[in-house]
């Protein structure tokens, strides 16, 4: 009996320690300033954006998967196997956009945790902007690496509360109708918001 109940268990953990980087980055494209385009875009267009998962998903997890063979045949990162084939300063020019919209992204970031922090009643999010970014910074000179991807893969489960959000909030099968009735854009009143909060992510960046 001992050993049929260890078993399962065994499984459980292996499957753990074998989830790394992975979930770590898809947890990661669920940021605070992503949160906060989805908030305002759930609440100026309700359900019509549903619909766009359908071609997101798959696109996005075709990046992903480029990325990841890429890597694993060159062994090496992006920016190493562009400097094979391009030009140095086209890889440069590259770089220093990666490099612009990882800064903003990261600001943005901060802002939404700080504001979420204010929302809280906790103090000024300015304050808050400066000890998250000052608090990050310090753990990724400090902390080793295994000690970050652990606890990164932790708070991954935060992830859950969406699923509790749903039963909590109790949606009912009006959302899934409403869905499936306001898929379309050409009816949308305003095209240009629309189409705007459709395109718009901050972490187009990722791969």
């Amino acid at each position: 009996m001992s050993e049929h109940k260890t078993r399962p268990s065994l499984g459980i953990r292996r499957l753990w320690r074998a989830l790394g980087p992975g979930i770590t980055t898809g947890a990661a494209d669920d940021d605070p300033s992503g949160v906060a385009t989805y908030s305002i875009a759930g609440a100026q267009f309700g359900t019509h954006l549903l619909w766009l998962s359908w071609l997101t998903w798959p696109l996005m997890g075709t990046v992903q998967m480029m990325c990841a063979r890429i890597g694993m045949v060159t062994d090496m990162g992006l920016a190493g196997a562009f400097r094979l084939k391009f030009p140095r300063w086209l890889v440069g020019l590259a770089s220093l956009a990666l490099l612009l919209a990882n800064v903003i992204n990261i600001g943005s970031d901060l802002a939404g945790m700080a504001d979420a922090a204010e929302m809280l009643g906790w103090g000024s999010s300015h304050i808050y902007v400066m000890v998250f970014g000052i608090g990050i910074a310090v753990a990724a000179i400090r902390l080793r690496y295994h000690m970050i991807a652990a606890v990164l893969k932790w708070l991954a489960l935060i992830l859950f509360a969406y699923i509790a959000t749903a039963f909590i909030v109790k949606p009912g099968c009006r959302v899934g109708h409403a869905v499936l009735q306001r898929g379309d854009v050409l009816h949308h009143p305003d095209h240009r918001a629309y189409a705007g909060r459709a395109r718009h992510h901050p972490d187009h960046h990722d791969p």
